[in-house]
């Protein structure tokens, strides 16, 4: 597949490069108003453009990461080049049917929300489509499903979706710096620190997605009866470890909404 990428932010370039390293046979555009910033890519074999109207027109699949004000305009632009295309947004708060009506009937929209973690083939990947359009865009979906994990959901849930998988890679990313920390104050240097909380929380996340089990149920294989672990677990819900979590995500979620 031809995919271009309109947004060569932190999001738009970890896609073309999840896509150029742990796929095959794909070819990926990114276009930036200014591209000598993420010339890099080029060394992966990504194309480079500032010229959307003339990128999209060798497109299969045009994947939008951009701001959600840039939006409006860019579809007005490009409009005319869109027939028969995917157009797959990942623009936070834009409705697959606000996104559908720019188009107009030239283009098949679809929602994705991947996450940064698509650069390294970990993401998790949310993706709304229609009905009657999942045939149409499964080869696309299949180049999503080399790049981590692929969950089909309902739009109404894509919000709360960007939230826990989006965002929640920075709150794990918090965990881990945390757990650095206090690797470092019982004696580590910050690289091994980091080393060893960073496999753990891969290790834990891998037993999850292995056992599909309630978390509580691995949990109790690692804690003894007066054992240290249970001790520590107790003192950090003491301190509001996993309410301070929960309030957390449904802040985020509300940032979104508006509320």
């Amino acid at each position: 597949m031809k995919i271009v990428v309109i947004g060569g932010g932190n999001l738009g370039t970890a896609i073309a490069l999840g896509i150029v390293r742990f796929t095959r046979g794909n070819q990926v555009i990114v276009t930036r108003r200014n591209p000598e910033a993420i010339r890099f890519l080029e060394s992966d074999g990504i194309l480079l453009s500032s010229d959307n109207k003339n990128a999209v027109q060798m497109a299969d699949v045009v994947v939008l990461t951009v701001k959600p004000y840039q939006v409006a305009a860019i579809i007005s632009e490009l409009k005319p080049f869109l027939k028969d295309k995917i157009v797959a947004s990942a623009v936070s708060g834009l409705s697959m049917e606000m996104l559908q009506e720019q188009l107009g009937e030239t283009a098949l929209a679809i929602r994705i929300m991947p996450n940064i973690a698509i650069q390294f083939g970990s993401s998790a990947t949310c993706v709304t489509v229609r009905e009657e359009d999942q045939t149409t865009v499964k080869p696309f979906l299949n180049v999503l499903e080399q790049l981590g994990s692929v969950v089909v959901i309902d739009e109404k849930m894509m919000d709360a979706a960007t939230v826990l998988g989006a965002c929640g890679t920075a709150y794990a990313l918090r965990y881990i710096r945390a757990a650095m920390q206090a690797g470092i104050e019982i004696g580590f240097d910050a690289q091994t620190a980091l080393a060893i909380a960073s496999q753990t929380v891969k290790g834990a996340a891998e037993m999850a997605l292995q056992e599909k089990v309630h978390p509580e149920q691995l949990i109790d294989r690692v804690t003894t009866p007066k054992g240290c672990t249970i001790a520590g677990l107790n003192e950090m819900e003491h301190q509001g470890f996993s309410s301070s979590l929960i309030k957390g995500i449904k802040t985020s979620l509300n940032n979104i909404k508006g509320i």
